[in-house]
């Protein structure tokens, strides 16, 4: 079934990411808004408008009731839920196709088993995909964790089944503390999530976060467009992302690619998903899957020339893979800074009018942004307000081409976190490719001494 409208469940850069494809199509979009982004750009550009409530995010983009009426009233025939907000939600899923309308995204069943941390782990084991040593679900019993814990050695880390962000997360070194640790572990992922059920793994003492870009067709066909490196973190957020890695081989992208695709072929997977690893030693280790659209899909764009969003739309209509395993070629390198409205030093938010806004341009410069003079951005919501994505055909060149678009790049009116990307990318270790997922909070403190 071809999509003639789409209303598009999301807000900023992602919305505006959207409705390009769409145009681009030739699909009709509606924007839905809160209140507060009366004036965003998406809801600007976008064919029709409907506003869907105040600004809080649980009154307008988490409502499920509000969205399908607004689907209902402009006659779409699809929604796409983009990133964040209810694009994990099984049940959103449900409701979505329940109404007969086209879910951009994978099968709520695979959205609800990769939701779960726990089945998802049991679920990629299953699949063959290599895990980190540790529990086969859910622990509560002190004595069964003690005995886990000595067989795979400490330290080990506790996390919860529910949420992330570093939430209902503790790293355990020895016995002595297992018990408090699990128990503070429970209670916080209760206090964050509502639940309080937490599994045991292996703790990586330095690893990197690398991510494999999957798709499928629903029908027991997929393909991987190679790995992304996010290991540039700051409290479980990345701040910079580039692909291909600075530390994986061809034959290591060829070995994880095939295991990745062949895992997501054999679960009928379809649609656009992020296999998400911790990689250490030459050893790849599963921690989650991302049933969506991930912030840092232009790196993977810039070094395949794939269009990711289109290929969701084609997939939802039913369509097969737009090309095949062997026609993809990965070329060049690619690096992305997200840009946030923040105190590049405290990480304080500062939102604001924006005064004065010029974007870099030139020869494999990508500005993926909502912002325009004059924009206020609002207080409400995720500081992201931009991405930067540059490409070259080697990471020299790229990270050369990065300086230079950084130094053009001016937005008035607010701090942002430019200055930061500025810092980072003049320090040797990034130049080198030689971080890990615990490097930028270490630099981070060193700059407080320095």
């Amino acid at each position: 079934m071809s999509i003639e409208k789409l209303l598009i469940a999301n807000r900023g850069e992602i919305a505006l990411r959207i409705h390009r494809a769409c145009h681009e199509m030739g699909i009709k979009t509606v924007a839905v808004h809160s209140t507060a982004d009366a004036d965003a750009m998406h809801v600007r550009l976008a064919d029709e408008a409907i506003c869907i409530g105040p600004p809080a995010a649980r009154d307008s983009y988490l409502n499920i009731p509000a969205i399908i009426s607004a689907a209902e009233i402009s006659g779409a025939d699809a929604i796409h839920p983009g990133y964040g907000f209810l694009s994990e939600n099984a049940q959103f899923a449900e409701i979505v196709e329940a109404h007969g309308l086209i879910f951009v995204g994978p099968k709520p069943e695979h959205i609800r088993t990769m939701g779960d941390k726990v089945e998802a782990k049991r679920t990629a084991g299953a699949l063959g995909m290599p895990l980190v040593p540790g529990s086969d679900g859910a622990i509560s019993d002190i004595a069964e964790a003690k005995a886990i814990a000595r067989e795979i050695g400490y330290p080990v880390l506790i996390k919860a089944a529910s949420g992330g962000g570093g939430r209902g997360m503790k790293v355990v070194p020895d016995e002595d503390q297992l018990e408090s640790l699990m128990q503070q572990a429970g209670s916080e992922a209760k206090a964050a999530f509502g639940d309080d059920t937490v599994y045991m793994e292996k703790y990586l003492g330095n690893p990197r976060h690398i991510e494999f870009q999957i798709f499928g067709d629903g029908e027991g066909n997929a393909i991987h467009l190679g790995e992304r490196d996010c290991s540039l973190q700051r409290r479980h957020q990345k701040v910079l992302e580039e692909a291909p890695s600075p530390v994986i081989s061809a034959g290591e992208r060829a070995r994880m690619g095939g295991i990745v695709s062949k895992a997501m072929a054999d679960m009928g997977y379809r649609g656009a998903g992020t296999i998400e690893f911790l990689y250490e030693d030459g050893e790849f280790y599963f921690i989650e899957m991302n049933t969506r659209i991930q912030v840092e899909h232009p790196v993977t764009e810039m070094i395949t020339g794939f269009d990711l969003v289109r290929e969701q739309i084609r997939i939802a209509e039913g369509r097969p893979l737009s090309v095949e395993q062997e026609d993809l070629v990965f070329s060049g390198h690619a690096i992305e800074c997200r840009i946030n409205a923040e105190d590049p030093v405290t990480f304080a938010p500062s939102p604001g009018k924006v005064s004065m806004y010029h974007v870099p341009g030139g020869m494999h410069v990508r500005v993926d942004s909502a912002l325009y003079q004059g924009y206020n951005v609002p207080p409400y919501y995720d500081s992201m307000i931009g991405k930067l994505i540059v490409y070259g055909r080697t990471r020299e060149g790229c990270l050369m081409r990065l300086k230079r678009a950084l130094e053009e790049f001016v937005i008035e009116g607010m701090k942002t976190t430019i200055p930061l990307h500025q810092r980072l990318i003049a320090d040797p270790d990034v130049q080198n490719g030689d971080y890990s997922i615990k490097w930028l909070e270490e630099w981070l403190e060193r700059q407080k001494i320095e």
